[in-house]
């Protein structure tokens, strides 16, 4: 099993009671900025700190897992359509070898985490799902909502 989370639309009572209720010990977060102010509870040191203390969580950064910053700027500043994005990423997974460099143990059941509130159009989703395509696992991906 694999979760996916978003942080956005959501309190923080609603982020940790979920993350808590789907019983997640180790959550992965997977975005390329993670110390922004307007993260709110979760920028990086304060996520950290919640999960430990609010649900004896574990916090990993795996920067890796992110877009690049030219990715990200041209879908979410320059208008680049999904489609175009999402076949970018999947390739650079692929060139990174993530599935080779990223040990199984930190992913399956864990919750990775971006910023998105819908997983549809997240970069999280598709890690999950080429994860589980290229371990040749068949881990479900749930997206808390």
């Amino acid at each position: 099993m694999i979760y996916t989370i978003g942080f956005t639309q959501k309190t923080a009572e609603n982020f940790f009671g979920l993350l808590k209720g789907a019983g997640v010990r180790r959550l992965v977060d997977v975005r390329l900025n993670n110390v922004s102010q307007l993260a709110g509870f979760a920028k990086r040191p304060d996520l950290a700190y919640f999960l430990k203390e609010i649900c004896g969580i574990e916090y990993l950064h795996l920067p890796q897992l992110a877009p690049t910053q030219e990715m990200l700027d041209a879908y979410k500043k320059h208008g680049e359509a999904w489609p175009e994005y999402a076949a970018k990423f999947l390739r650079l997974m692929a060139q990174r070898k993530i599935e080779k460099t990223i040990p199984r143990e930190a992913i399956e059941s864990a919750c990775l985490l971006c910023s998105e509130h819908d997983a549809s159009h997240c970069h999280r989703r598709l890690v999950a799902e080429y994860l589980s395509d290229k371990w040749d696992l068949p881990l479900k991906v749930e997206h808390l909502k």
